[in-house]
């Protein structure tokens, strides 16, 4: 769209149409239950993952290998490798992983995409330089020698909460992999691998010659400090007594199956993958129930559609369920509501699903930090119960007052009490842990991922501090304060906030301009000024936004090729949210999002628009692109209407 077109003065009918063709989409795609589920879809790793654990267990179905194939070789870039997102870098670990499938599924290592990625590996260095992760699977199947991967001790589990090194100081997720893979490390099974296949082209030295697998650069001092303690430690480990060896096993066993669910290990695919191989090295049968239902939670990650197959990294249906349920609810508010009664009859079937999943009975590993505290929030997944975290549960709990906050009082009461209780001491909170920042621990050779924490961040804190403000309780001011000071200490010196778990600055502006309007910041405010000043600087002449996750990898912040859907909803909604409905910039903004739309009424893009790990593991919602862009044009059709001009709502 040319920049004169951007430019037209938007069109109330337009703006009504527009609505009413993705409130049909979006409420069509509802589940007879009333939740959402949308798919979620990471790089080329974790399905390449998945091939290589049917090979590990001898469990193939070339079926399934076929299909995944198939979306392998699509998602090969011109540079001849995988990159982490869409039209992203070369990632040498993502590709030794793909070659590694593909050459597993039955391609011929002679194939020009074989022999371009091949040489592409090569000429970073081979499978050597990979990243750690990668070097354990490699390791699992006998490509390379232990003494590849870092020295991690079973004897971890034992730590207390007060041992630097102990697992309780990572974060939920590092927990949930480490804890199985720490029994992998202690046995060192090797793969089945019926067919054989090994990816000894890859090196460009024999693995068994290579001395320098741990190496730099290292991103401090601490680092070539803990590389030290690695050289001392790997001798000494094997001389740990060994009845203090089988204690720590059956600890680490003992932690994985009192958090084993329908849903797997944590409900993230790498948890749940090393959890099935542990049980094959335990040689539990793979009928046991335990073993079953790992091997289960893995099926259920598996997107089958067309003739390809992929492998989820988690699935977010409560999630997906309340960003759904806020705009579907934006579109059904105001004069001039799309479907109100029909609208708030299938949300109410949304509240009950949700309601149903509180987690109100098990204190999960958050309690180690705070054992007083009683339960009451929402995981990311259909079963996660141990752990939850705080921005599904801020978001659910707007949804559910804004819904109807006296059915839903009990609900919204118990995630307000757990929410306050999760509050870090530097005022913000992480997603899933309090105070979970022991920064030295993403400088031990494990961590050359530096994502082994999950300390407090701008976009969760901000939707924390929507929730309790848009719930209104006087005393829960100190702890709104306390965020505040917090906030304006994170912004970034160009106006924006980063955003840890959606790309990127656009995401972190926009959540946390939604709170200081809740939170009663003056709209002139110096900090709100700068961040609108950044946002019309970043606007794209078309009218829309866009941004590239490079920007967590040095990029430019706010910017991209092209405007996207997701991320022009998100920047209307942080500038509506501060009073700029009637600007230009987001008219313009409006026009884009009516000018991008269907015939259907759904919105198309390809980047990427979410991370798990910054620099390292990037996500595409596919649902971002459909329930957003509706939240936008219905509150920009709803403060037409209203008599303060003003946003009254958290998000």
């Amino acid at each position: 769209m040319s920049e004169t077109l951007s430019r037209k003065p938007v069109d109330a009918g337009d703006i009504n149409d527009a609505i009413t063709g993705a409130h049909a989409a979006l409420g069509g795609r509802q589940k007879d239950d009333g939740h959402w589920v949308f798919e979620l879809e990471a790089d080329a790793t974790i399905p390449s993952e998945y091939v290589l654990l049917e090979h590990y267990l001898d469990r193939i179905d070339q079926e399934k290998q076929d299909r995944i194939g198939v979306y392998l070789r699509r998602t090969q870039c011109d540079h001849g490798g995988w990159p982490l997102y869409e039209g992203g870098k070369f990632d040498l670990s993502a590709t030794v992983k793909a070659y590694f499938a593909l050459k597993a599924i039955g391609d011929n290592i002679d194939a020009p995409h074989m022999k371009q990625a091949r040489e592409a590996i090569l000429d970073r260095g081979g499978a050597a330089r990979a990243n750690v992760f990668t070097r354990i699977q490699l390791a699992l199947f006998g490509e390379v020698p232990w003494r590849a991967t870092p020295v991690m001790p079973v004897e971890l589990m034992l730590l207390p909460r007060t041992a630097f090194f102990s697992v309780w100081n990572m974060a939920y997720w590092s927990r949930a992999v480490i804890a199985p893979m720490l029994v992998l490390g202690s046995l060192k099974p090797l793969a089945v691998n019926p067919r054989g296949i090994h990816v000894q082209e890859l090196f460009v030295r024999p693995p068994e010659e290579v001395r320098d697998w741990i190496r730099g650069p290292y991103r401090s001092v601490w680092g070539r400090v803990f590389k030290h303690l690695d050289t001392v430690l790997r001798p000494i480990v094997p001389m740990l007594p060994r009845k203090m060896h089988q204690k720590a096993i059956k600890v680490a066993i003992a932690f994985v199956e009192e958090r084993l669910s329908l849903g797997g290990l944590g409900a993230i695919y790498p948890a749940m993958a090393n959890v099935v191989m542990m049980y094959r090295a335990l040689a539990v049968p793979d009928e046991d129930p335990r073993a079953a239902t790992a091997w289960q939670g893995i099926q259920d990650l598996l997107v089958k559609k067309d003739d390809e197959i992929y492998c989820q990294p988690c699935v977010s249906p409560v999630w997906d369920t309340a960003l759904s349920g806020l705009a579907m609810l934006e579109a059904a508010s105001g004069p001039h509501a799309t479907k109100r009664d029909e609208t708030v009859a299938a949300l109410k079937k949304s509240a009950a699903w949700l309601r149903d999943r509180q987690i109100l009975d098990v204190k999960g590993d958050w309690a180690i930090n705070a054992p007083n505290l009683r339960p009451g929030g929402w995981a990311f997944q259909y079963e996660n119960d141990y752990y939850p975290d705080v921005d599904d549960t801020a978001v659910v709990g707007m949804l559910l007052h804004r819904l109807d906050p006296a059915e839903n009082r009990e609900a919204i009461e118990r995630a307000r009490e757990w929410i306050i209780g999760m509050q870090s001491t530097n005022g913000g909170w992480g997603a899933f842990d309090i105070n979970n920042d022991l920064e030295l621990l993403n400088h031990i050779p494990f961590s050359d991922h530096g994502a082994l924490l999950d300390p407090p961040t701008a976009d969760v804190s901000a939707r924390c501090v929507s929730f309790l403000c848009q719930l209104g309780h006087a005393e829960d001011r100190p702890v709104i304060d306390k965020a505040l000071e917090y906030l304006r200490a994170e912004q970034e010196r160009e106006g924006c906030w980063f955003g840890r778990w959606g790309t990127n600055y656009i995401y972190g502006t926009w959540s946390v301009l939604c709170a200081l309007n809740i939170a009663g910041v003056s709209h002139d405010d110096a900090m709100i000024k700068r961040a609108v000043a950044w946002l019309e600087d970043v606007q794209r002449p078309d009218g829309g936004w866009g941004e590239d996750c490079a920007s967590y990898e040095g990029g430019a912040p706010g910017v991209y090729k092209e405007s996207l859907p997701t991320q022009t909803a998100w920047a209307v909604l942080a500038l509506m949210a501060v009073g700029q409905r009637e600007s230009d910039a987001v008219k313009r903004g409006m026009s884009y999002l009516v000018s991008q739309q269907d015939e259907k009424g759904e919105w198309h893009e390809e980047p990427y628009n979410a991370v798990g790990f910054p620099k390292v593991f990037y996500l595409r919602y596919h649902g971002y692109k459909q329930f957003f862009p509706l939240t936008a044009l219905s509150r920009y059709r709803n403060l037409s209407a209203s008599n303060t001009g003003r946003v009254e709502y958290g998000f």
